[in-house]
């Protein structure tokens, strides 16, 4: 049985989105060849929302073993808050005492706290143990330099510079790559033509069929407070400006309904729960301002504060349909696809016409995927709603075979077989 490391400075109890693909993946392994065991950081030093029901899908004889952090109070003045750069140093002694003392086959960076993936470098170089980087988002990005300084993240100007140097150390030595979309591939090899000739796999998310039962199962309370004469549609997950447009296309064709079918407009609720990653109680509203510019604020409901992951799911149970919006970034794709298209709830999607997430909607079947700028989309989100007042539509059937091609199960066997080739090009 080869072993396999994990880096994962996020893991259960912690909610935290990069670290899914992860806990989805743990199950399955061994099924593959492939022992794991996981590093990640000591919760207690991270903000994220705990969530206790996410060890129930991780393996009971896994080893876990946790590193601390610098505390985020003073590693804030000097701008590092961020998590991997607060683990580094850790995370660089504990990983040598394990390589001293353990074989491992391979490492595998799966984060979206990319800072900490530079040590891959070290280990490969001083242990000659090959590494693998997961690209769930991209590492160094141009996206914003465009972009006027207000829409800039926090701190732009430091991090990119940072991002660059980093990614550039990581890639000298990198073994393989995965990526949730094929983008994010092609990029980094531009930048580094040395990586075309290392493994290379574009794997998504995977569908993970314990969860809803688990959630199914649990005494916790949906986020959904329906009205009897009301239909409930819930979006469950952060939105920030980089998703404005699919906003302003949502709400104006309810604008329009408003004006030309009030009963219709009516009879709807959109909630839209857990919007930003800010800290319990501090987070601002960036739904409810756009629905107030197109007058149907009065039908959406916003809560900023984050949720548990099992929480969000027992939410979206609980809804009579769903709603998935994309980011204005074309390479953008939503791991909460695959949740909400497991429940089989009716659902409405607007991502950008690029974005991958197309692929995977064409292949289930989705009946009501659009890209935000698609011609007649105020009659096609118009025909949505009507369907599912006149219960046309109260479920949706997706197609077998791309329920078990996207599944958790094969998509950590195609992990496993990029493992496989990466020590094999060794």
């Amino acid at each position: 049985m080869k072993k396999v490391l994990i880096i994962s400075p996020y893991f259960p109890p912690v909610n935290a989105a990069d670290m899914q693909r992860v806990r989805m993946s743990l199950p399955y392994f061994e099924q593959f060849g492939w022992k794991a065991e996981v590093v990640t950081v000591n919760p207690r030093y991270s903000d994220f929302v705990k969530d206790d029901l996410l060890f129930e899908t991780v393996p009971a004889d896994l080893k876990i073993y946790e590193v601390n952090a610098f505390n985020k109070s003073w590693t804030r003045l000097i701008g590092l808050g961020s998590i991997a750069l607060r683990s580094l140093y850790f995370y660089y002694k504990k990983v040598n005492e394990l390589l001293e003392n353990h074989p491992y086959d391979l490492i595998y960076f799966s984060t979206t706290q990319f800072p900490v993936c530079v040590l891959g470098n070290y280990w490969n170089k001083r242990y000659n143990v090959p590494y693998v980087i997961d690209f769930q988002d991209p590492w160094h990005s141009d996206y914003y330099q465009n972009k006027p300084k207000h829409e800039r993240p926090p701190k732009y100007w430091f991090s990119y510079r940072l991002n660059k140097f980093l990614e550039a150390m990581a890639m000298k030595r990198v073994g393989g790559l995965i990526a949730v979309t094929d983008s994010y591939i092609s990029n980094i090899q531009e930048r580094y033509p040395h990586l075309h000739s290392v493994p290379s796999g574009v794997i998504t998310f995977g569908a993970f069929v314990p969860d809803l039962k688990i959630a199914t199962k649990s005494s916790i309370a949906s986020y959904i407070k329906k009205k009897s004469d009301k239909i409930a549609i819930a979006y469950v997950g952060v939105v920030g400006g980089i998703m404005e447009q699919s906003l302003i296309t949502l709400f104006s064709c309810l604008s329009s309904i408003k004006n030309n079918d009030v009963k219709l407009y009516e009879s709807f609720e959109w909630f839209f729960i857990g919007t930003s990653y800010a800290p319990r109680g501090t987070g601002q509203k960036t739904v409810l301002p756009v629905a107030a510019r197109f007058g149907v604020d009065d039908c959406v409901y916003e809560q900023t504060d984050r949720i548990t992951y099992y929480e969000a799911l027992k939410t979206i149970m609980t809804a009579d349909a769903l709603l998935i919006i994309g980011s204005d970034e074309p390479q953008y794709t939503a791991s909460k696809l695959y949740p909400y298209l497991l429940t089989n709830m009716p659902l409405l999607a607007l991502f950008n016409p690029q974005s991958p997430a197309f692929e995977v909607l064409d292949e289930y079947g989705a009946k009501y995927a659009y890209s935000y700028n698609a011609p007649d989309i105020d009659i096609k989100i118009n025909t949505f709603l009507k369907n599912i007042k006149s219960g046309q539509l109260t479920r949706q059937e997706y197609d077998v075979e791309a329920e078990k091609k996207y599944s958790a199960e094969n998509m950590t066997k195609r992990q496993c077989e990029l493992f496989d080739q990466v020590i094999l090009s060794e």
